[in-house]
This record gives structure tokens, C-alpha cells and sequence, in this order.
């Protein structure tokens, strides 16, 4: 029978749950990952909304962002250059930061800052309004880096649109970052032809994958309700 000494019993207890919680959490399956929300845009066409606070669909974005990859990733981060108290009113664990240089330039600027803060290696970035998150993407997202070593980024395609900002890059992607921001070259998908990126692929029958303007708010619900109702039938 083992035995154990009771100064190294709480130690030993806490190995074994850790080892338990390790063996369900995916995180057990690729490199520790950190995921950073990208919400540092003015969301001009949304009347100046903060759509990471939206409800798009069945949940805030924020909520349903986070419930999807709370298991899965170490970190989660928020850029965004507003209502970091209030996300964290909403959930305590979520970290923020804004862009190194103000003007708002884009997903490249955000995704370039993101490496000042994180520890990990790996990133997973999601734009704030995206309606479609695919499950076990983020696995599937790193088994495509595994099979393509020269590879920096991937990115994730939707009934053959490509959603550039729902991408994982390698912390060496920072340079090309860097090289492209510093001569103004804003253009993501530019950048990410120096990454030599792999793209994973996947079809949704609802045709809104992110949300730009009132108007495609508008036109997602309906086609969600159209879409709900003849599943239900």
C-alpha cells in the first residue's frame, strides 16, 4: 500500500487532479495557445457599437467566444481600446490590451501587439464579430502548422471566403508583422502571403460569417430563424 507523508499529501493531490484536468483538457493535444479577440476597430457601420457586447445570435459575443475556447486555450486576451473594466465585469479572467500605436489600423497592428503580452508561442486570433466558430478548430488550426514546417499562420476559410483574422500564427510570424507595419502595408492578406500560410477549410449553410453593419445583423437573423425553422420541422 502506498503511503504518503502527510506534509506531501496536499502536493501530491494536487498532481493528480492537474493530471486529470490535463487529460480533458484539449490543450493536452497542441502547444500551449493563447487567444487574443480582436475588437480594436470603431465599428463605424454599427453606429459606433462595441459588437464584442453585442448579441448577434444566442449568446454575447464575448460569452460565446469565451465558452467555445475557455478549455482550450491558456490565456485569453481582448484588444481593444475600450470597455476593458466592463469585460472584465464579465468575466474576471480576461486580460486586455490595446494597439502599440493609436489610429486604428487594423487587424495587423492588433495581432503585431498581441506578441508584447503574450507568453505563448502560439496565438489564436478571432475577430469580435465572428457568428460561425467551427468546433476543434483550433486543433485542427495546429495539426495544418504540423504538417507544413516553413508555415507561420493559418487561417480558416468559410464556403470558400477567406477569414483572415480567425488565424494562428507562430510567435516568428512577429518579424513579417513588424516589416509590413512599418511600411505601412495595412493589407492582412498581403502580410500573410509572406507567412507562406496553410488554410483550413469549412462549409456553414448560413452564409453571414461576420457581422460589418446593421444591415447584416438584420439579414443573419432572418436567415438563422429561416435556417432554425426548417431544422425544427
Amino acid at each position: 500500500m502506498l503511503k504518503i507523508a502527510p506534509n506531501s499529501l496536499s502536493s501530491f493531490v494536487f498532481s493528480i487532479l492537474s493530471l486529470i484536468r490535463l487529460g480533458n483538457n484539449k490543450m493536452s493535444q497542441y502547444p500551449n495557445t493563447d487567444l487574443v479577440i480582436l475588437a480594436g476597430g470603431q465599428a463605424r457601420r454599427m453606429q459606433g457599437k462595441n459588437k464584442l457586447l453585442q448579441q448577434f445570435d444566442h449568446e454575447m459575443q464575448l460569452l460565446k467566444i469565451y465558452h467555445q475556447f475557455c478549455d482550450e486555450v491558456a490565456k485569453i486576451w481582448v484588444n481593444s481600446h475600450q470597455d476593458c473594466i466592463v469585460y472584465q465585469e464579465i468575466i474576471a479572467e480576461i486580460a486586455c490590451f490595446s494597439d502599440d500605436q493609436a489610429g486604428f489600423l487594423g487587424p495587423l497592428m492588433g495581432m503585431k501587439s498581441a506578441w508584447a503580452h503574450v507568453t505563448t508561442d502560439y496565438i489564436l486570433f478571432i475577430p469580435c464579430d465572428i457568428t460561425f466558430i467551427p468546433k476543434d478548430v483550433l486543433s485542427k488550426m495546429h495539426q495544418a502548422l504540423l504538417e507544413a514546417e516553413n508555415s507561420q499562420a493559418v487561417f480558416i476559410s468559410i464556403n470558400e471566403q477567406n477569414l483572415y483574422p480567425f488565424c494562428l500564427l507562430k510567435r516568428d510570424s512577429l518579424a513579417t508583422l513588424e516589416k509590413h507595419l512599418a511600411n505601412e502595408q495595412l493589407s492582412i492578406r498581403k502580410c500573410f502571403d509572406d507567412l507562406n500560410p496553410k488554410v483550413v477549410k469549412y462549409e456553414n449553410p448560413i452564409s453571414f460569417h461576420s457581422i460589418n453593419s446593421e444591415q447584416e445583423l438584420r439579414l443573419y437573423r432572418e436567415e438563422l430563424h429561416i435556417f432554425s425553422r426548417s431544422n425544427s420541422i
